[in-house]
């Protein structure tokens, strides 16, 4: 398999936790976002979105899309099984995965970001205001979520699952943009776990010498 991916991208991220906690190996193939890569013809091929991950399988098939990738993983790898099969326990798991992935990411993804100060003109500082009030909100939820039905050293239990690879990357972009998470105790316990275990480290250990990040 061949993963295109930028080292800084927390969905591209959530498919290499995947990939590590499953043990499996791939080519890693960077694709340097801040350059504008991604929107080149060749990419576009890849994936008419112009995002990464990009997950190309073993037969050819090219994937978008992390929650799909990390669902088709999961169905074709299933050990560990990172989205359980038990109805409720299938519904959480989701419903945090969609909750960073759907309400969280898309507001503060680099090229929104971008646009608010590219097109919109808008300051430095009303461009961090909007990063920060999408994230804490978000997170916000994640945090009483996590807390009324989490449980373990993980969001949901003793095992890892799509809920944790997806957190460990948000917290980490959040960070980076210097955000205080103080308040968000359980994220931040389940964030410290995850990133002593190896498979979440290795996800994050990805930098290519062809670029300083």
């Amino acid at each position: 398999m061949q993963l295109y991916s930028f080292c800084h991208s927390s969905t591209s991220q959530r498919v290499r936790i995947a990939l590590a906690l499953k043990g499996l190996d791939y080519d890693y193939l960077p694709v340097n976002l801040r350059a504008g890569e991604q929107r080149s013809a060749e990419h576009l091929q890849r994936n008419p979105g112009g995002s990464v991950p990009v997950l190309v399988t073993e037969d050819g098939q090219q994937l978008s899309q992390s929650l799909a990738i990390i669902d088709y993983l999961d169905r074709l790898y299933p050990k560990p099984q990172l989205i359980p099969t038990e109805p409720l326990a299938r519904a959480r798991v989701l419903e945090v995965a969609n909750l960073i992935g759907a309400d969280i990411h898309p507001l503060n993804n680099p090229r929104v970001l971008a646009y608010l100060s590219n097109t919109l003109q808008i300051s430095t500082a009303q461009r961090q205001a909007w990063y920060e009030h999408w994230v804490l909100m978000g997170l916000g939820a994640v945090e009483q979520l996590l807390t009324r039905h989490g449980s373990g050293p993980y969001c949901f239990g003793e095992q890892p699952s799509l809920a944790d690879c997806c957190v460990l990357p948000q917290v980490i972009n959040a960070q980076r943009n210097k955000v205080d998470l103080t308040p968000f105790k359980r994220v931040l316990a389940v964030t410290q776990y995850c990133s002593e275990q190896p498979a979440f480290a290795r996800s994050a250990a990805i930098f290519q010498p062809d670029y300083v990040e």
